[in-house]
């Protein structure tokens, strides 16, 4: 008895069409630019995420954030390993249900459903609080301005799940502006900022950031995300799968670590602090370096773009994942029938009410604010981290590569230790009983219908339904 009752598409890859499938260096650029989308809006709240946790403090923001982007290359270094192991998809899920048995599956599984969640509210926040930033009369309608783009999205993924392209080019128009706006900053700033005094982090400088750095670890949300896309390229066989996944990898440190060191160094070059009520700190930097004429508007432009394409693609990823999880009506699988309803457009919309609801109950909840949602993003996609790093430390124990097992192993400990920073915060204990109870209830319903099997490729089957 398997989970789908039919053979996924991820696994038998699709004969090409003469003139009909693109050539392999357009496909890449649309299929990874479009992929890194979410790590690349993340820099739009990390930062200052960090600045918040460091009470201000500027000389500790720059050591703090390259703290960070360390860890994200580490993480980015276990999903290297899992394109190789699973290249037609899966991600986290797969490893555990491979390494740990099928059970264990539903961990990473119940960690995605909250994760495309608080993806999904806190990119339209941050949206939202770009547009107030260039336009703050606004600020006075700021949940009904988020709610409106909110609906807005969702509308939208009504007609499929289209667009990569289109995703892609938000990335690559955010990169360039932000790269302008980074040159125009370091070579000839408008003006230099004000930070307000800073009360100091209250604890000793190494101290300080080990405790801080935890926070903007949201940057390191959707690097799993090519791990599991990959599912998408059934045009493609899995030599060229795990190019694609691995070139995207790359593509996504290099772009998400270069932007975040580089816009904390100029927030650190111009004295960029703590912005007010109706600003960023990223859009207080991109204003202190070109100014208020077209650059700056721009830059907000395109964040608020690539911020609202993030949610977008969670709103296509997390309904898909509930669908792939109903089964089909031939074999039916852990959830209700009802949420693999599709439309014309093959898009489950009892799913996407499911997670409109959802995001509009936090957005609400934060008031709209994203670095209110922040301390919890960083929670549950941990929990995903966490188990796939100790599957792959599992298999390499069981093929014998002691260095590798020992370096996933140390992976796994600092992943481990920055979620256990979070949770300490308080609140976030809230994102980590929501995986934990979606997971459980996960589990009892595959119990009570007979285990079927193929659970651990969920995820792949949920990504390839949206290729």
């Amino acid at each position: 008895m398997t989970l789908s009752g039919q053979t996924s598409p991820a696994s038998v890859p699709a004969a090409p069409r003469a003139g009909r499938v693109p050539r392999r260096s357009v496909l890449f650029f649309a299929f990874a630019f479009a992929v890194i989308a979410d790590p690349v809006s993340s820099v739009a709240y990390a930062i200052e995420a960090a600045l918040r946790a460091l009470k201000g403090d500027l000389a500790l923001l720059l050591p703090t954030m390259s703290l960070v982007v360390g860890l994200v290359v580490v993480v980015t270094a276990n999903y290297w390993q899992l394109v190789r192991r699973f290249p037609k998809g899966g991600g986290a899920a797969a490893a555990a249900g491979r390494a740990f048995g099928p059970r264990w599956t539903f961990l990473p599984i119940g960690a995605l459903v909250v994760d495309f969640v608080l993806t999904i509210g806190i990119s339209i926040s941050a949206a939202a609080s770009a547009v107030i930033a260039l336009f703050p009369e606004l600020g006075g309608a700021r949940i009904p301005l988020a709610l409106a783009l909110l609906v807005l999205v969702a509308g939208l993924t009504w007609f499929g799940h289209g667009g990569r392209l289109l995703f892609a080019v938000m990335t690559v128009l955010f990169v360039a502006v932000c790269v302008a706006v980074l040159v125009l900053g370091f070579v000839s700033p408008h003006e230099a900022g004000h930070a307000a005094a800073s009360t100091g982090p209250g604890h000793p400088a190494v101290l300080a950031v080990v405790l801080a750095f935890p926070v903007a670890m949201a940057l390191a949300t959707g690097v799993e995300a090519p791990s599991t896309a990959i599912a998408q390229l059934g045009q493609l066989d899995d030599t060229h799968r795990r190019r694609f996944g691995r070139g995207t990898l790359a593509l996504l440190v290099v772009i998400v670590g270069g932007l975040t060191l580089a816009l904390t160094a100029l927030a650190v070059r111009l004295h960029i602090g703590i912005p007010g009520a109706d600003s960023t700190q990223i859009a207080d930097t991109a204003h202190a370096a070109a100014g208020p004429g077209w650059l700056y508007g721009a830059f907000q432009l395109t964040s608020s773009l690539l911020l609202l394409a993030a949610a977008s693609s969670s709103f296509q990823a997390g309904p898909g994942l509930l669908k792939a999880l109903a089964g089909t009506a031939g074999a039916p699988g852990v959830l209700p029938p009802v949420l693999g309803r599709t439309n014309k457009h093959h898009t489950p919309y009892w799913s996407v009410v499911v997670y409109l609801g959802a995001a509009a109950l936090i957005i609400a909840a934060a008031a709209g604010q994203e670095q209110e949602l922040v301390l919890f993003y960083a929670v549950a996609v941990f929990v995903s981290f966490l188990v796939g790093l100790l599957a792959m430390t599992r298999f390499a124990r069981t093929e014998k590569k002691r260095a590798l097992a020992w370096v996933n192993g140390l992976a796994a400990a600092a992943v481990a230790f920055t979620l256990a920073v979070n949770l300490l915060r308080g609140w976030p204990v809230l994102s980590l009983a929501g995986t934990l109870l979606i997971a459980g209830g996960l589990y009892a319903r595959w119990v009570r219908a007979g285990r079927p099997t193929g659970i651990e490729d969920v995820e792949s089957r949920a990504e390839a339904s949206t290729g």
